[in-house]
């Protein structure tokens, strides 16, 4: 499956920094393997990315990405508010089925995404910052797992995350939010570390073979609900240069 440009155009640390990784999964991508995309000086460094992979063993998926900066280390400004807030993101899109992780079979395309938001929290059963407070760690670099859709409403051809309709009640994961929108809080905790960043997440099922890209993004939240609720709005980074998804996980 081949996904345009426009798909993108439209759509627990200590500290609010980055957090400093002395794990042996951080250096792990297989660069042989990997998705390699050329430095571009022109770009925010810590946004643009060198390499993306994806491995598994067992039930855990390892989710890597090497920027040409420090990752982590540039976050978006707040803006005093939920709507309009900006979230800034690393994302790994793939061809798994979001039923994987607990949402309804085929409901979209199910990606995993690091993300950064300091207006709002999403994550609220996880004390990030670990002040005690749950509801208070937008601001923080946490794990999501989205299911992505086209919505026009985002830009002619363009996806969003996906919206949960009102009055219904679709499959969604025990870790849910509580947000209108095909959105998990899983609690798997990226780790930093200088350039790379790397989240280790479980997936009962099989993921070996799957296609996946790596791409950096910013998006905002709509001030209207259903209209749709979350687009990307800016892309600084594509790993493959053409979101052709053409990585193989492990």
């Amino acid at each position: 499956m081949r996904l345009s440009i426009i798909f993108l155009t439209s759509c627990a640390l200590l500290a609010v920094g980055p957090a400093v990784a002395h794990d042996k999964h951080s250096h792990a991508v297989n660069q042989e393997t990997a998705i390699h995309s050329p430095a571009d000086g022109s770009k925010t460094a810590s946004m643009d990315i060198v390499a993306a992979h994806i491995h598994t063993e067992g039930n855990v998926v390892t989710f890597h990405m090497t920027a040409n900066g420090v990752a982590g280390a540039d976050t978006p400004e707040p803006v005093g508010e939920v709507a309009g807030a900006t979230v800034w993101s690393y994302v790994w899109p793939t061809t798994l089925d979001p039923s994987l992780v607990g949402f309804e079979e085929g409901a979209g395309i199910l990606a995993m995404a690091a993300t950064n938001h300091p207006d709002f929290d999403d994550t609220p059963l996880y004390d990030e910052n670990l002040d005690g407070d749950l509801g208070n760690d937008g601001g923080v670099w946490h794990s999501h797992w989205v299911v992505l859709a086209p919505n026009e409403a985002c830009g002619p051809g363009a996806l969003a995350v996906k919206d949960i309709p009102e009055n219904t009640t679709p499959r969604l994961p025990a870790t849910w939010p509580g947000f209108p929108i095909l959105l998990d809080s899983p609690g798997f905790t990226p780790v930093f570390d200088g350039p790379e960043i790397t989240i280790r997440a479980a997936i009962k099922g099989d993921v070996v073979g799957a296609s996946y890209d790596g791409v950096t993004s910013a998006l905002k939240v709509n001030k209207n609900i259903h209209a749709p609720l979350l687009c990307v709005t800016d892309v600084f980074d594509v790993a493959s240069g053409d979101l052709s998804l053409p990585g193989t996980i492990e």
